[in-house]
């Protein structure tokens, strides 16, 4: 296929992600396809922070309530999806902005990635199990001999991504890790060489600010009143990905008698910022990206001049 016209914005959680795609969509005529694994399912909206229904009718959007949050949706069905869409949008002559934070899914779309085991109910049993009688620690001690470099990526607490890359390997007999090689290896990808903008703080402290701010702001909205909704209906677990975005799992864990109710904002704004901390890491593994400090006072006009020039 040509070398399409897409560029890709990224950047932590917070960091003013949406806001600058709409003005740069709106200047190119440019449509969006969401990189978010929380966007993609439906019922799901305050503690997600989603486009809202003026935003969405403003700018097409794209990979935003696809899935029930009784459904999976992995980084290859992304990637498969994103450059579809990409195709679909230049062919009517727009541009295409890829605009999320969901870094796997950047990655699986610009290097390749093979289709890996779906989840498989009976091996996260035993997993649970294991760590219910052993301790986490264990698990994460186990992919460290089975897998040392998703080991080195993640830390022995990220519980819902120790287990998946556990449950890969005992399906397939492969480590996660040799899933991500595929793209690199072959050099197949059209979207290797798509333009990367990163939102990145100067000031890690302007960056937690938002965060909370943002996550009070889900508080007011009804946030907690959109998780009983969740679980109201009968069939969703705390062990789902859905529910296990960041926000929702704490929530749960709340509703569930885990922990107390008045210290629900700031367990969910930890987690948020452990996310960014995740999400930056991964960033700073991808060198060609064009940063711009998302704290500076001319980060808007920076990042339409850098789109323009990309575009």
């Amino acid at each position: 296929m040509p070398d399409p016209r897409v560029i890709a914005l990224a950047g932590p959680t917070a960091s003013g992600k949406s806001a600058a795609a709409l003005a740069i969509a709106r200047e190119h005529g440019a449509e969006i396809i969401s990189v978010d694994s929380a966007l993609v399912y439906r019922g799901m909206d305050i503690g997600t922070a989603k486009p809202t229904a003026a935003e969405l009718a403003a700018v097409p959007h794209h990979l935003i309530d696809i899935r029930d949050p009784l459904q999976a949706y992995s980084a290859a069905e992304f990637a498969a999806d994103a450059a579809r869409l990409v195709g679909e949008i230049n062919a009517r002559g727009k541009p295409a902005l890829l605009v999320g934070g969901t870094m796997l899914y950047f990655k699986a779309l610009f290097d390749g990635i093979d289709d890996m085991p779906p989840a498989d109910a009976q091996v996260r049993a035993g997993l649970d199990a294991q760590a219910a009688r052993d301790g986490q620690a264990s698990l994460h001690a186990e992919l460290s001999r089975v897998d040392p470099p998703t080991a080195a990526r993640l830390a022995p607490g990220d519980t819902q991504r120790v287990q998946r890359a556990l449950e890969v390997y005992r399906l397939s007999g492969r480590p996660l890790s040799s899933f991500h090689t595929r793209g690199e290896a072959t050099g197949t990808s059209p979207f290797r060489e798509t333009p990367l903008v990163s939102l990145e703080p100067r000031d890690r402290a302007w960056l937690h600010e938002r965060i909370a701010q943002r996550f009070d702001l889900m508080l007011a909205a009804g946030f907690i009143d959109e998780v009983k909704r969740l679980r109201a209906r009968g069939d969703l677990t705390p062990d789902l990905p859905s529910m296990r975005c960041v926000g929702y799992r704490q929530a749960w864990d709340m509703l569930d008698g885990v922990h107390a109710p008045g210290t629900l904002r700031d367990r969910g704004i930890a987690a948020t910022r452990q996310l960014a901390k995740r999400q930056l890491t991964w960033l700073r593994g991808m060198p060609r990206r064009h940063v711009i400090a998302c704290d500076a006072p001319d980060a808007a006009a920076q990042l339409l001049q850098a789109a323009r020039e990309m575009l």
